[in-house]
């Protein structure tokens, strides 16, 4: 092979992977695991909450003093232009969160006080933890009814 020619399958190559590379952007990934934690710790409480689960009060504690401190991740970096659902393959971004910024930080400022609620309140009882999860769950389904695209 050639130093021309593996030049020019190397140029090749990295054409074809540009699209693979911009579905697994970093913060894409990142921000999908930070979901991941979210979806983690509410199971826990959502089947407390819906009776598949026995009540635990420290188990309840536990996610929800865990949802409290990871509300309080810094999201900076995970939210970069560019990597919404018209751009890149892989998120379900609505490109309306990069023209409603100010709404979209609102809505994860609500979620922050609704986790702080749950934390205070979910290691009191199955009848204290029912409407504190409900408070914090209404205001992921606000966010996502607004920014979330639909699965593909």
């Amino acid at each position: 092979m050639t130093l021309k020619t593996f030049f020019g399958t190397c140029a090749l190559g990295l054409t074809l992977a540009l699209p693979a590379l911009a579905e697994t952007d970093p913060a894409v990934a990142q921000r999908k695991g930070q979901f991941q934690l979210y979806l983690h710790n509410f199971g826990v409480m959502g089947a407390m909450v819906q009776g598949r689960m026995d009540y635990d009060a420290a188990l309840a504690q536990t996610a929800a003093d865990n949802l409290f401190h990871i509300t309080r991740h810094d999201q900076s970096r995970l939210w970069p232009e560019g990597t919404d659902s018209a751009s890149i393959e892989g998120t379900r971004a609505n490109p309306a969160i990069w023209d409603n910024l100010d709404d979209f930080v609102s809505k994860f400022v609500d979620l922050q006080n609704a986790a702080e609620n749950l934390q205070s309140q979910a290691g009191n009882g199955l009848d204290a933890l029912q409407p504190a999860f409900g408070a914090t769950a209404g205001t992921c389904q606000a966010c996502h009814e607004a920014y979330r695209d639909e699965a593909s």
